[in-house]
């Protein structure tokens, strides 16, 4: 079968044959395999009927990557885009959005979902999230029954039980499409310190040479030690393993999960001359810069970037300004960067193969503890490798640590992805706000029967599930929400009605904006506020001393006046906030802010988008005139910070 110009594979015919007949479809492929053509399917299918697509995805960067390849493909007119922050023509037949904005809009049954034939989840096996997998099942669950389902996912083990789920709850015919096979195989290997590139299995057979410390005493390319001393087996070394590599293995994509260690081992590469200098790489980011603030070309970040690019160079993650991060995709989708730095970000849905991945650690902190990549995660970034259409082959190469290798751990972490997604569905304020507002008793009971968790603990019975057992965390919520007075004999009151529309800290953020305590507080002090609210403490954080005045004394006496507010933990951090928001009130700059913290750039960033966010869903939520004057002058104080380097509209 032919679409466009390509020859489709036998998954993606079976995909379409199921559209074809108005099936959900979940497919299950590779990394790099060609998914998102049967997404493009779907959007030419329906071209010229009114029916409109929903494409979402798991990361603003992936969001504004589809966004770019579909505005070129249908032409601007025809595409939308919605992050949160971001929203361009809403009301087009195609609209991007993270997912988290269309779990919103389901939950809370928003008119503009009204006309939509598929929804199309890409990367849904962030379903497996601790954090963030809620939000996939809760938008499947809460999506209209005449809504179609795309879900493209990397290999998960148990796609036909999450088919048999969707099909359970959704009441129409629903098609698992698996393929193991990827156009571009992988070949998996190992850095050793001595050996170079090489197998697991001769890396095995060196560690288990008797005596091998003694042996490798003064040879291979480890550091000699003197008779009677202990060995101290070196570390494999980056730029060796891309010396290994050759011309012949580039360009290469270098994971490593520290955005510091990019930067890093960015410099130190450069800093050997390896490759040629190249003056149109350079070139082509001065230019890119052109238009960007001045101030930009005087942050670290930049003149790391602008030091090592010259070789065709980069390093990329969150940390960094947009328009650098940008300028960096494009250089190495125009063929301009030979080696690229990069945290696991860059693994997710954004179509930049390589001819190599190299991994620096097959190890990672999940913000608890260190630990062991899972199959997924390893699959996942692993498939950046190899180029369709370009390369034979895509080779994948894991630094190995001898004083840490298991064999068998690396064996089986390299072998298959054997990862199957589960559930992690849990009830938020706001699901109990919405089902109150929307739902009958009945129909709550019967919404959280059909989560994945209830199905994958009880199959087909899970209509069987004690009625206690469900409501157990939702009355629990109910209680608190009755206590708080967002809720009153099944119904919600005026400060409920509020809340539902409130997507994070709720109840906090209703006792401000939902009572009278907002008239107390200024457009800084609001700032304040919602600042203390989206902030995440780092250890590593460091902030200069903050701007104590006689408003930040007021607004304390303001919260700790409140039964609930007082209580908030979140608000310990109000002095330290007025450093990121006391100097943009006072007409000082983004960079002004940057000297003052020892965050990354992006990071602050993130922070005064998130602050933008809540400021949207108050503003929707809210009818009082008054507040609503100082909500918008609150958006113009961040839109301004961030002028010129960041797109708002």
């Amino acid at each position: 079968m032919q679409f466009k110009t390509y020859t489709l594979d036998p998954f993606q015919e079976q995909a379409i044959e199921a559209i074809e007949q108005n099936f959900s479809v979940v497919v299950s492929a590779p990394t790099g395999s060609g998914k998102t053509l049967i997404a493009d399917y779907i959007i030419e299918k329906h071209k010229n009927d009114p029916k409109r697509i929903v494409y979402t995805a798991p990361i603003k960067a992936l969001s504004n990557q589809k966004y770019k390849d579909f505005c070129h493909e249908y032409g601007e007119a025809h595409v939308g885009l919605m992050t949160g922050d971001v929203v361009i023509n809403p009301e087009a037949k195609v609209v991007i959005m993270t997912t988290e904005i269309y779990r919103n809009m389901a939950v809370s049954n928003d008119a503009d979902l009204a006309n939509i034939a598929y929804v199309i989840f890409d990367e849904v096996h962030y379903i497996n999230d601790p954090e963030r997998g809620y939000v996939w099942e809760e938008s499947i669950i809460y999506s209209s029954e005449k809504i179609r389902f795309l879900c493209l996912s990397a290999t998960i083990p148990n796609a036909a039980e999450f088919s048999r789920w969707i099909q359970a709850i959704k009441k129409h015919p629903v098609k698992t499409v698996v393929t193991e096979k990827r156009n571009v195989p992988l070949q998996h290997l190992f850095y050793d310190y001595e050996l170079g590139i090489t197998s697991l299995e001769k890396i095995k057979e060196a560690c288990e040479v008797p005596s091998y410390h003694a042996v490798l005493g003064g040879g291979g390319r480890g550091r000699g030690r003197g008779k009677g001393q202990r060995e101290k087996v070196p570390e494999p070394n980056h730029v060796d393993l891309i010396l290994d590599l050759g011309a012949e293995k580039l360009p290469c994509f270098f994971f490593t999960f520290s955005r510091k260690d990019c930067q890093l081992k960015a410099l130190e590469l450069a800093k050997k001359n390896i490759f040629a200098r190249d003056t149109k790489c350079v070139e082509y980011f001065v230019k890119k810069l052109e238009e960007a603030p001045s101030e930009i070309n005087k942050l670290s970040s930049t003149r790391a970037i602008r030091e090592t690019i010259a070789q065709g160079i980069a390093f990329h993650h969150a940390g960094l300004l947009p328009v650098i991060k940008e300028a960096v995709e494009e250089l190495f989708a125009k063929g301009m960067i030979k080696v690229l730095y990069t945290t696991e970000t860059f693994a997710v849905g954004i179509n930049m193969p390589a001819k190599t991945v190299c991994f620096d650690n097959l190890r990672k902190y999940d913000g608890r503890s260190f630990r062991m990549l899972n199959t997924k995660e390893y699959f996942q970034i692993a498939g950046r490798a190899g180029r369709r259409g370009i390369d034979t082959i895509g080779h994948v190469v894991s630094m190995v640590y001898r004083p840490t290798f298991r064999y068998k751990e690396l064996k089986d972490l390299t072998y298959k992805d054997v990862e199957p997604i589960q559930s992690q569905f849990r009830l938020s304020i706001n699901t109990v706000l919405n089902l109150i507002e929307l739902k009958t008793p009945a129909q709550i009971e019967k919404i959280l029967r059909l989560s994945f968790f209830s199905y994958q603990k009880f199959g087909e019975k899970y209509d069987k599930i004690p009625t206690k057992l469900i409501l157990a965390r939702y009355d629990s919520i109910v209680r608190r929400l009755e206590k708080f007075g967002y809720s009153e004999k099944g119904t919600l009151t005026e400060k409920g009605k509020f809340a539902a529309k409130i997507f994070a800290d709720e109840i906090t953020t209703g006792e401000i904006f939902a009572t009278d305590v907002w008239q107390s507080l200024d457009e800084y002090q609001i700032l304040l506020v919602l600042a203390c609210l989206v902030y995440e403490e780092r250890e590593m954080h460091k902030f200069e001393k903050g701007f104590k005045d006689e408003s930040l004394v007021k607004l304390h006496k303001v919260l700790h006046a409140s039964d609930y507010l007082h209580m908030e933990k979140k608000f310990l951090s109000l002095d330290q906030m007025t450093v990121l928001i006391h100097p943009i009130y006072h007409g000082k700059t983004f960079f002004d802010v940057l000297e003052l913290i020892n965050l990354q750039e992006g990071d602050l960033i993130r922070i005064y988008m998130q602050i933008l966010d809540r400021l949207g869903q108050v503003k929707k939520a809210s009818t009082q005139h008054q507040l609503l004057n100082r909500i918008t002058n609150c958006q113009g104080i961040i839109m301004k910070a961030l002028e010129g380097i960041y797109l708002i509209d």
